[in-house]
């Protein structure tokens, strides 16, 4: 079933089609971001919410207001010129808003910023359907996702388009869409959410809006930088760009190691702009005459301190803030004992916060085949007490807005990570590895990179051949703390549920109260 929106966007005053020599007949500017995670906030360098000194001293970038006002000082720049606004998708999970607001604080921004259209992430599906579709009746923005077959799904079939037309300066741009298949596994959709596949979703829709006459196609995806590279790859007919999410990926002119923006694959111009509001893309495409790209150019921006937040967008930010503060009081669960979490033994030993927060991201993602739980001991900030446990004891022992991220690693990579993490004891470095799933045993005496002497699982030793299952943070997935072997893990996901979520999550699940512990799955001689 084809659910076509149509839509007239208003957006630029003049049509643009006066062509010189009657080549070069249309130009079109794509202002994009993608992958927000719940950042309404300023971010740090760290991609977490930036706090007040930071933000004072200007080391901050992002936010709904920067944002905003990136955005319309762009619109303001090109007025008269033909200019579309594209969210791929994910702007739920990854903060406290949405912790607390459950994603009315993220449709309120969304509609602040007044993209053109919104793409569906799979973190938009992560409390189900039904806060999917308020989500959705919150927002004033188009909202497409053409590759999910809702005809038996009575909550969203209504609410998510397959396609959309906008007419921009007197042409018709057709929008299709796709959204990652293994959403299912990422996410949490009902059964009745039916995934086609990515690539031949995207064809079908194309053909069908070039059947009726279209002729300028824009891909708007959430399904990663390398899926829009096979999508691209596959030679669409009549697809002029893609513009993507999902992955994070930074596309860029100026940033050392960042893939070229735009990326060329098969004809196609693909273009990302990293994640949480710290860039905005800006692709302008030039049509001939017949509707096909004659160029393609442009570049991200960093939103950084130089723009000056929207003043009344960042108002209503701080009117949202304000409550999370009495939210912090919440009961999550209880403690039978004390759960240590002192920074002196967790980054030296075996600690009981470390085995709580090590069992919970393992007990989450175990369904996935995971069978390893790696956690920095730096990323354990304090101790609970006894009794009542509180939404605000979680975040601060887990302050870093830090995701889970699951990938596959060689035992011999998993001892490679361990060494690492046990190669600065002495200095109490975070990088000090807590684990679940497994045992190691580590001689301190020896040198560094040659500490590990045994690593068990299941009753064996690991075999350095065979690949397991490994869960750990997105700061280490991304190779802090030294793990750079993590960087290499293959079948990556990096972008699941808040890490305190999990452990509020498994706390709430126990039946009662926690019980504090450790068991002997490290020994350091």
């Amino acid at each position: 079933m084809n659910r076509l929106l149509t839509a007239t966007a208003a957006l630029a005053l003049t049509a643009g089609m006066a062509a010189a020599d009657g080549h070069a007949a249309y130009t079109l500017h794509i202002l994009h971001y993608n992958d927000m995670h719940s950042r309404i906030q300023p971010i740090n360098r760290f991609d977490s919410t930036c706090n007040a000194e930071d933000d004072a001293a200007g080391e901050c970038f992002g936010g709904a207001a920067r944002l905003k006002a990136a955005i319309d000082m762009k619109r303001a720049e090109l007025a008269g010129e033909n200019v579309l606004v594209m969210d791929a998708g994910d702007q739920l999970q990854g903060s406290l808003m949405f912790t607390v607001y459950n994603g009315d604080a993220e449709a309120e921004m969304v509609n602040a910023i007044a993209p053109d259209v919104f793409s569906v992430g799979n973190h938009e599906f992560n409390k189900g359907d039904g806060n999917l579709a308020r989500v959705i009746d919150l927002m004033t923005v188009p909202v497409v996702s053409g590759n999910l077959d809702l005809s038996g799904n009575e909550t969203l079939k209504d609410k998510i388009g397959d396609t959309l037309v906008l007419e921009v300066g007197g042409a018709r741009i057709g929008i299709v869409s796709a959204l990652a298949t293994d959403t299912a596994e990422t996410s949490s959709p009902s059964d009745t959410v039916i995934f086609m596949d990515e690539a031949e979703s995207i064809a079908q829709d194309v053909a069908t809006l070039t059947a009726d006459g279209i002729d300028k196609i824009i891909a708007l995806t959430h399904v990663g930088f390398p899926m829009d590279q096979r999508i691209a790859e596959g030679g669409v007919e009549g697809l002029d760009a893609i513009v993507g999410g999902h992955s994070h990926t930074l596309l860029s002119n100026t940033v050392e190691g960042a893939p070229a923006y735009p990326t060329m694959v098969g004809g196609v111009p693909i273009v990302q702009a990293g994640a949480y509001s710290k860039y905005l893309g800006h692709l302008t495409l030039v049509f001939d005459a017949d509707g096909n790209v004659i160029e393609a150019t442009g570049d991200t921006m960093l939103l950084d301190a130089s723009v000056e937040p929207d003043a009344e967008v960042a108002a209503r930010v701080a009117e949202l803030v304000a409550p999370i503060q009495e939210m912090q009081e919440e009961v999550v669960g209880q403690s039978a004992g004390f759960i240590e979490g002192d920074r002196s033994v967790c980054r030296a030993m075996e600690c009981a916060m470390g085995n709580l927060v090590a069992d919970a991201m393992l007990d989450r993602v175990k369904d996935q085949g995971v069978q390893i739980a790696i956690q920095n001991g730096g990323g354990l900030r304090a101790s609970i007490d006894e009794g009542e446990i509180t939404m605000g004891e979680i975040v601060t022992v887990l302050p870093f807005q830090n995701t889970l991220a699951t990938f596959e690693l060689t035992g011999a990579e998993v001892i490679e990570a361990l060494e690492n993490g046990v190669s600065q004891v002495e200095e109490g470095a975070g990088r000090f590895p807590q684990v679940a799933g497994i045992t190691y045993t580590a001689d301190l005496s020896a040198e560094p990179g040659s500490r590990i002497v045994s690593v068990m699982i299941d009753g064996a030793e690991i075999d350095p051949e065979a690949t397991y299952g490994v869960v750990s943070n997105n700061y280490m997935r991304g190779g802090g703390d030294g793990y750079s072997v993590f960087e290499g893990g293959r079948n990556a996901y990096d972008y699941g549920p808040g890490l305190e979520q999990v452990v509020i999550d498994y706390i709430a699940a126990q039946g009662g109260a926690y019980e504090p512990y450790t068991d002997g799955r490290i020994t350091l001689n």
